[in-house]
Formats: structure tokens, sequence, C-alpha cells
């Protein structure tokens, strides 16, 4: 008898001032970007989008809970969007195009938190990356270009992730065991925010060239907590000067089947923030 697929919940991304010529005057809609979607699906995870739980609609905290979602579950992917808020790493927005998705900061990091507090893995991408920094009491620039001496170009809206620059892999690191051999890798890079101050418990992976901008990072404690700066997801793997993203899935979705057997180890949220 095969085993069933497993199950992997991404978290929303949220639309909160919808145009009106899209027909939902006064709504607010939750989607994901179909892309990482279908690059889960192309290893035989079955996807579901996890929508947040909010406090004024129809629905009440009361009816269902975030935990209910993680019980059935096998992982989750932090996917990228939105900046970060600055009022969640408690910061003032130095302009309001940068003021983010507070909203969203809250419901991603409850997802977090069950997810660790169940052992169950999470892979965070761009945004995802910077969510984790954050929930584990990290700070983030605001803005690469006006705040890091580096001043690296991470991002270009026209090209957007045909955009790359070249990250260097930290030794003796995960990454560094995942791709053995590889010191040195192109990626792409759509983002203007990045770490500054590290998380508690958190390891640095991979690093930007030359600017030393953190492009991934690693949770130490006992459960499967991984973020990449990058969207792996966008990585064509017919072009061979990219960083091969179906390594990254396989080693997750293998850490998601792991923590899935019976009797395997249940982790802790201690150290992740509300």
């Amino acid at each position: 008898m095969s085993r069933r697929p497993l199950k992997i919940g991404i978290s929303a991304r949220i639309f909160h001032r919808v145009p009106r010529e899209l027909g939902f005057q006064g709504k607010t809609l939750q989607y994901l970007e179909q892309t990482v979607a279908h690059w889960l699906m192309t290893a035989g995870a079955l996807v579901f989008m996890i929508p947040s739980i909010a406090g004024n609609g129809l629905l009440r905290r009361g009816n269902i809970r975030i935990a209910d979602y993680v019980a059935e579950l096998d992982g989750l992917v932090l996917q990228g969007g939105a900046d970060v808020s600055p009022h969640t790493y408690g910061e003032t927005p130095l302009k309001p195009a940068w003021e983010g998705d507070r909203v969203r900061d809250l419901y991603e990091i409850d997802l977090l938190q069950e997810f660790v507090s169940r052992g169950k893995p999470v892979l965070g991408i761009c945004r995802g990356l910077q969510l984790i920094n954050v929930a584990f009491g990290g700070t983030l620039y605001q803005d690469i270009s006006s705040q890091h001496r580096g001043r690296g170009a991470h991002l270009d809206l026209e090209a957007y992730d045909a955009h790359h620059h070249a990250v260097s892999i930290v030794a003796r690191s995960g990454l560094a065991a995942l791709y053995p051999g590889t010191s040195e890798a192109r990626v792409n890079s759509i983002h203007h925010q990045a770490v500054k101050v590290l998380g508690r418990d958190l390891s640095v992976e991979a690093l930007s060239v030359p600017d030393q901008v953190i492009e991934a990072l690693r949770w130490k404690g006992p459960s499967y907590v991984l973020g990449v700066q990058w969207h792996p997801e966008y990585h064509d793997n017919a072009k061979p000067d990219l960083l091969d993203g179906e390594t990254l899935l396989l080693e997750f979705l293998g850490q998601v089947e792991k923590a899935r057997e019976p009797g395997a180890r249940k982790s802790s949220s201690e150290g992740v923030t509300a």
C-alpha cells in the first residue's frame, strides 16, 4: 500500500485593498502565487493554502483555530510577498511605502509557532526568511540601498526574477552539506529588505556577494526551520548557472516525511516571539 502524499500548507498572501475592477469592492482577498504551489506539486506533495483567521468577520477564533489546520498538515511554506512591517520588530516605518503587512505578520507568526511546537518542518521563501528572523527576535533593514553599507543590487523591478546575484555558502553549514563542492552560486533576488540583527538560535548559511547580506538562515533547534532569501521555485533547472531549487525542495520534503513518521519527536516554540 502506497504512503499518503505529504500535505503542505502555504501561508496566504493578503490583498487588503482590492481594485474595484476585480469585482470585490470593500473585500479582502487571500491568495497564493501558483509557481510555489506547482514547485511543491512536482515532487508529489498536496498543497493547501492556509487562510488567516480574522476576528472582524463572520468567523470567530472560537470556531476554528490555527492549531486545527496544523494538526492536519505535515509542513509549512511561508511564501513571499509584502514587506514585514517594521512595527512587528519594534520600529517605525521610515517611509509610508515600507509600512508592510502587520496583519499578515501576526498570522504567519502564529502559524510558525504552531508548526514549530509540533516539530513540523517550515521553509521560508524571501519574505518568509525575514518573517522567521523577526519571529525569533531579530530585526530587518527596512531598505538595503539606504541602510546597508554594502548597498548591493538586490531588487530590479523590471527584470524581477531574471535579476540574479552571487551568494557564498557558509562552510560546514546545512546548505554546504546539501550542495557539496559548491562554495558560491547564483540566485535570483527580488527584495529590498533584509536581515539586520539575527534572531535567537539562528545560524547564517549563505551571504550575498560582495555585500554580505544574509541570504539563508537555519534554526538551531530540534526541528527543521530554514529560510532562503531567494525564490528557489523560480529557478529554471535548465539554467545550470542558477542554484538548483529541486535539491532544496527534496531536502524540505524529506524532512517533512521524517517528521511524519510515528514516534517523531515534538519540538518547541521557545524563542519564537509574538
